[in-house]
């Protein structure tokens, strides 16, 4: 009998390296927060006048990204992205042989149906099965090599919060690192003056040694991350806006017109939801998750122009 191996499932020992950056990602966030509000600026809030007051600021505005930044990263690392439910099948066979769109599983919920042409042409998807997880794949899901299972809406799977981005859990991934970014910023730019008078400071032992390796190690990491951040926002911004997510990028090439961009303002709808007091934080609301089944992962409006 021969023995079948599945090299990927070697990929699955990524998650052993996941829990480490889960671990640096929390040292760095110790590490900035000792450099920036312990040894540079809390000092400050004592000596009165405009130090003060400025110096209340930004501890106020760090402390503030530092919980949105914790909120959204703890949402992405526990926020299940998506499962298929069990035996699920978007229509059979024979109802896509006679033309009846009545027997959609009682898996999905009352939103998802097949689509319809203005004209009243039924539009049904083609029905795709993964052969790993021996379950039907809903549009846009994909297998992860690294969880051993499909995601509904997978964008990829992120070693720093060792777990895969999906429809669930894509908001707090996008969240998490625009949050990281702008904290990572605010770092760089209010221990570059420590940075600067670093050698003049080293010279007059204003500040043990200790202390001064930690000011520039803070410097220094969040400069790396800041830049490579704004890398990640840009990008992640410009799929976001043409709802598209990282494992389409091919696909949407060889397309002429991509069947999920529905306009910018829909676009980011489909992931942030309708309701503007819920966009900057790590929730959605009851409408929202009542009214917008992409949220869900199941079922996505595709645009007019590319339903066939």
């Amino acid at each position: 009998m021969d023995v079948v191996i599945n090299p990927f499932r070697l990929c699955s020992g990524l998650k052993v390296l996941g829990y480490f950056m889960i671990f640096l990602v929390l040292s760095i966030i110790a590490l900035s927060y000792y450099a920036v509000v312990i040894l540079i600026w809390a000092p400050h809030l004592l000596r009165g006048g405009f130090n003060s007051f400025f110096s209340f600021f930004i501890v106020i505005l760090f402390h503030y990204l530092l919980i949105l930044l914790t909120w959204s990263y703890m949402m992405v690392v526990f926020r299940d992205p998506g499962s298929v439910p069990d035996n699920w099948q978007l229509v059979s066979e024979e109802d896509l042989e006679e033309g009846n769109p009545t027997s959609i599983s009682h898996n999905l919920g009352p939103q998802t149906s097949a689509s319809a042409l203005s004209d009243g042409t039924e539009i049904r998807p083609a029905i795709r099965y993964c052969s790993q997880c021996q379950n039907g794949k809903p549009p846009r899901c994909h297998h992860c090599s690294i969880c051993q299972r499909c995601v509904l809406k997978m964008d990829h799977h992120c070693i720093w919060v060792v777990n895969c981005v999906g429809a669930r859990n894509h908001k707090f991934f996008l969240l998490f690192v625009f949050y990281a970014f702008l904290e990572t910023t605010l770092n760089t730019v209010v221990l570059l003056p420590s940075f600067v008078n670093f050698f003049e400071q080293t010279k007059k032992h204003s500040l043990s040694p200790g202390n001064l390796a930690v000011t520039f190690l803070a410097f220094v990491l969040n400069l790396a991350f800041a830049l490579s951040l704004l890398c990640f926002v840009i990008m992640h911004t410009s799929l976001l806006l043409s709802n598209t997510t990282s494992v389409e990028v091919y696909e949407k090439k060889k397309a002429v017109h991509w069947k999920y961009d529905l306009g910018r303002k829909r676009n980011f709808e489909q992931v942030f939801g309708t309701k503007k007091m819920f966009w900057f934080f790590p929730l959605f609301s009851e409408e929202d998750l009542k009214n917008i089944p992409a949220l869900h992962g199941l079922d996505f409006p595709i645009h007019s122009d590319t339903a066939v």
